[in-house]
């Protein structure tokens, strides 16, 4: 009877999971036939899909959905309707806000730091099975190219990389700035906390020849049916709970035996607490710890992956608009170039001046042409670097082809603003990204610290158990009952048992018939210990040179400031010395032209005045752009990018921009202007002012 209830239980068992096989099957197989006919052609930009992984599958409502895959959905990569608006007549009429908050939805390297974020959550649910963390990745991200961004330990070279996992369990990335995180996570052994069943179902079928004179068989036949259940758990204070239920039911044909079938159960619940190594919460929890500061630093990480994208934004950005006024101040060189060469024919045919001067003017006006074209060209690429920055994808022939019209500009204050050198530091020391990482990491290393401490410590653990056999069966129709007081080799009548149940079995284990119990300790003395010896003390050594590396960032960054501030200052007076000399260009230009009409100057110098003028206006643009670039590199160092600009790092993780970023320092170029929206009447395109031409007489 309780082989046939196996057997039952089995196939019912067998059912269930079959049904739920199929049903999953058969759902996946739908979907994927329903997929192609309901996807739309063109997909539109989604928002980063954000998930909890720190949660696990539950049982309900589906039974098995712990043991199915999570698949993740394949990286979106067409770009958002934001880009739409801008373009008119075949350009992107682009400010400096629009460009931030289409990097921040578009931009690679933050889509690809996003999923750090993922990938940290799954170290929380590993550490919280009891499992050791497999670590994080803080390296930055910088694959778009242009608009070097610098930071500590780099000069706007590239990044981290993709983000890979590290080798260890720390937040500093393995081997990061000359440190290792290969001992992060050692100590004393950790229990699993997620429970484990593991069961044997058997039946097995024997029959071997008989040599024994007294078996009463010549070929002994035993089937034997086996169902034994083992349970296993551990907790957070170290503590191991096992649960053993072994269950055997055995028919034989030997006549001696007295029960056929036999039922056999025994059941031992056991306890098992470290009292020395491992005991506590610190030594069992430690990886769910550092998994929950690695989180930490993932956010960190990622905040600074947005600041170092959204200042090389700026970058580019200000570089397209330098790009952009150096082609309108070689246009202006190359329209004076020419203009004095028409003059020179004109003057030669008269005879008043000698051909020569045609062939000077001639060759000025070849080296402003190649400059121009030089100054084309980069701006082509400028306006390429910007596009690539601020999509996932190029293959539109709309945005691929369109010309990109910057329709922002830098506004010099009047005045810097005196902030003392001092606030600037604590401001930095407190908002700085690689402080915080640095800061969280030691946390960890602490951690890891007194883990390896304890794991010095002999083991001693403390065991009690209790449990209970429990034997029933019904008599053995081949055993020979004694028909007579004298007769051997046989049964008497009053000594046959009476017939037990499995449940009956069962009882036997619970009503203390037959207990088994006991209390003890468990003690491992390593003689010498080298192993948790050498431990110990590198995990105290990294801790203090992790303590020294926090002390050197935080002398970097005390330099990065007043060096900043030092460049925001030095470009700000290069700034004014460029328009002065702008100024004085113009104006000798202005008066060698008009000495030249009253013939008190020759060609030679009215073209080297223009020259002049030409390259002051040059020194100009290259001045507001290291200018426009130290404020950008201020506000990176002090660690106020993001709240300068009135950035939500909410918005960057989701890819979706709730709250347009508005640069203080920037306003509208008064020299473009939008055109009108398409559906109104089209206008031809607002040209470029060009600058007065200077008298002739």
């Amino acid at each position: 009877m309780y082989l046939t209830r196996l057997n039952c239980a089995t196939r019912l068992l067998a059912g269930f999971v079959m049904a739920g096989l199929l049903s999953t099957a058969g759902w996946t197989q739908t979907s994927q036939q329903a997929g192609p006919s309901t996807l739309p052609a063109a997909p539109s930009a989604q928002r980063f899909e954000v998930k909890d992984y720190t949660k696990p599958r539950s049982h309900f409502p589906n039974p098995i959905g712990p043991y199915l895959p999570r698949n993740v959905s394949p990286p979106n990569l067409s770009n958002t309707t934001r880009v739409e608006p801008l373009i008119q007549n075949g350009k992107i009429m682009l400010s400096i806000n629009d460009a931030i908050a289409l990097a921040l939805e578009n931009n690679l390297d933050i889509a690809i730091a996003r999923y750090n974020l993922n990938i940290a959550d799954t170290d929380i649910l590993l550490a919280n099975a009891g499992q050791s963390t497999r670590g994080v990745n803080t390296g930055i991200v910088q694959g778009t190219p242009g608009g070097g961004v610098g930071s500590i330990g780099t000069t706007g070279s590239q990044g981290g990389g993709a983000g890979g996992t590290t080798t260890g369990a720390g937040g500093a990335g393995a081997g990061s700035s000359g440190l290792v995180t290969s001992t992060l996570g050692v100590g004393s052994s950790v229990p699993s906390f997620d429970p484990t069943i593991t069961s044997t179902l058997q039946i097995d079928r024997a029959n071997s020849p008989s040599s024994n004179a007294f078996s009463g068989v010549p070929v002994i036949q035993q089937n034997t049916g086996t169902a034994n259940f083992f349970y296993q758990q551990g907790f957070h204070t170290g503590t191991n709970m096992t649960v053993g239920f072994n269950n055997n039911r055995t028919t034989t044909n030997q006549p001696f035996t007295t029960l056929s079938p036999t039922l056999n159960s025994n059941f031992r619940f056991t306890l098992t607490q470290p009292l020395l190594q491992g005991f506590g919460f610190l030594p069992t929890t430690r990886f769910i710890r550092i998994a929950k500061n690695n989180r930490e630093i993932s956010d960190v990480a990622f905040r600074l992956q947005v600041i170092t994208t959204v200042n090389q934004i700026q970058n580019i950005y200000w570089d397209l608009v330098n790009a952009y006024e150096n082609v309108k101040v070689q246009q202006e060189s190359l329209t004076l170039a020419e203009k004095t060469l028409s003059d020179n024919k004109k003057q030669v045919e008269i005879g008043t001046l000698a051909p020569i001067e045609i062939v000077r003017a001639q060759s000025v006006v070849s080296t402003d042409q190649q400059t121009l074209i030089v100054a084309q060209t980069n701006l082509q690429l400028q306006q390429l670097l910007m596009k690539n920055a601020l999509s996932r994808t190029l293959v539109d022939p709309v945005l691929a082809e369109a010309e990109v019209v910057p329709t922002s500009t830098m506004e010099v204050p009047p005045t810097e603003p005196v902030v003392p050198i001092q606030d600037l530091v604590n401001d930095a020391l407190s908002h700085r990204a690689e402080l915080a990482e640095s800061r969280i990491d030691l946390t960890n290393r602490d951690l890891n610290n007194r883990s390896a401490k304890n794991a010095l410590l002999p083991s001693l653990g403390m065991f009690a158990y209790y449990g209970g056999t429990g034997l029933g069966g019904s008599f053995n129709p081949n055993a020979r009952v004694c028909t007579t007081a004298v007769e051997a080799f046989c049964t008497q009548p009053a000594d046959i048992p009476p017939s037990t149940s499995i449940g009956g079995t069962i009882g036997q284990l619970f009503d203390s018939s037959a207990p088994d119990k006991g209390i003890g300790l468990s003690l491992t003395i390593p003689l010498r210990n080298r192993a948790a010896q050498a431990n110990q003390v590198r995990a105290e050594l990294e801790y203090r040179q992790s303590q020294m590396r926090l002390q050197q960032l935080e002398n970097q960054v005390r330099i990065e400031v007043r060096n900043a501030q030092f460049a925001v200052q030095q470009n700000r007076a290069s700034v004014e010395a460029a328009r002065a000399a702008v100024e004085l260009g113009r104006q000798s230009l202005d008066a060698e032209q008009k000495k030249y009409a009253l013939g008190a100057s020759t060609t030679t110098l009215v073209l080297q005045a223009q020259r002049d003028r030409a390259q002051s206006e040059s020194n100009l643009v290259s001045a507001m752009a290291a200018y426009e670039k130290s404020r950008v590199e201020l506000d990176r160092v002090i660690g106020f990018t993001l709240d300068r600009l009135g950035i939500l790092v909410a918005d960057a993780e989701r890819g979706q921009v709730t709250k347009m970023p508005a640069v203080p320092y920037a306003t509208q170029r008064q020299d473009v202007t939008p055109e009108v929206a398409p559906q109104q009447q089209q206008q031809p395109q607002a040209q470029p002012q060009q600058p007065q031409q200077p008298p002739q007489r």
